[in-house]
């Protein structure tokens, strides 16, 4: 019996373990910080920003004047982007910064790190990262 109770005891470690380490990216996230990997520049204030990635291999958001979408697709600790289409608006000032700097990441193959609360993508050249947090 004791043998039984040990074994069902690192079953269930190990089905913890293993779900934790591939996060999911699903959900709605809100950006907190863009820009360079060594020099982040935090979300501008009183900006509403949402990312989502739908179940079904769809990304839409809006990061700061227009709204954009695609698809994407993870394989492991990497997400590729599929074509992302914007609306055209005219942005500037650090609205306009914020949604450049943002959409710039959302491009080709990426790596990516969530631990469930908070997703950090960092761009293929390795110089330009976003980090999100969960709605």
């Amino acid at each position: 019996m004791k043998k039984l109770i040990v074994g069902l005891l690192v079953l269930f470690m190990l089905a913890a373990c293993s779900s934790g380490a591939s996060a999911s990216i699903n959900g709605q996230w809100k950006l907190v910080s863009y820009g360079s990997a060594s020099s982040q520049t935090s979300a501008t204030p009183n900006v509403d920003t949402t990312i989502e990635f739908k179940s079904d291999g769809k990304l839409n958001g809006n990061v700061g004047c227009n709204g954009f979408g695609g698809d994407y697709k993870v394989k492991g600790d990497t997400v590729t982007f599929g074509p992302v289409m914007s609306t055209m608006m005219f942005c500037e000032g650090p609205v306009g910064d914020q949604e450049m700097g943002t959409l710039a990441v959302l491009k080709e193959s990426v790596k990516f790190v969530s631990d469930g609360n908070k997703l950090t993508i960092t761009s293929a050249d390795g110089k330009s990262v976003i980090v999100l947090v969960r709605k």
